[in-house]
């Protein structure tokens, strides 16, 4: 169940990234929407509401799942680059993949969502001065954490659940 659970591993949290490690951490968030659209595609929706591993969430659900968390990560980043260590709020990702829109709605729209997303937020990664990244944020289940951090964390996020699509569809022979 790990590997299915967490096929690119568990996250491993840095102190900091060096300037080479934060360019490929932003170029992976860059590419993020391309490779979960690719993922995704030509899965019938029978294929999309399967879940990707026992008591997990459906593909239809991990690609929901994905823009709403990096619309946070989008938030979250701006809120620490415009204020003091931010408290910045958590949110209850497994009540918000029970929604309705997580359950039914088009992955083609949260696709969309995602381009548009990363566009912005990418354009914000790579205007980041190397100072930037040391600014903090409060996560209250985390503790501090620096945007080095986060985009390490978001970087992960990325390959995390498009891994969870690519090895389902392997497993499955799709």
């Amino acid at each position: 169940m790990e590997d299915l659970q967490y096929p690119v591993g568990r996250f491993q949290r840095p102190s900091s990234l060096e300037p080479k490690q934060r360019r490929a951490a932003i170029d992976t968030v860059a590419e993020a929407p391309t490779k979960l659209r690719a993922a995704v595609a030509g899965l019938s929706d029978a294929q999309l509401d399967t879940p990707y591993r026992p008591d997990g969430w459906t593909v239809r659900q991990v690609v929901h799942h994905v823009p709403d968390s990096h619309l946070n990560a989008y938030t979250r980043f701006k809120l620490a680059l415009t204020e003091d260590t931010p408290t910045i709020k958590t949110y209850n990702e497994m009540a918000w993949a029970k929604l309705e829109d997580s359950r039914s709605t088009p992955v083609a729209t949260s696709l969309a969502l995602l381009d548009a997303v990363h566009d912005r937020w990418v354009r914000i990664l790579r205007a980041m001065a190397p100072s930037d990244f040391s600014r903090t944020l409060m996560h209250p289940e985390n503790g501090a954490m620096n945007l080095d951090q986060m985009l390490a964390l978001y970087e992960w996020h990325s390959r995390h659940h498009v891994a969870h699509v690519t090895n389902l569809r392997q497993r499955s022979g799709w």
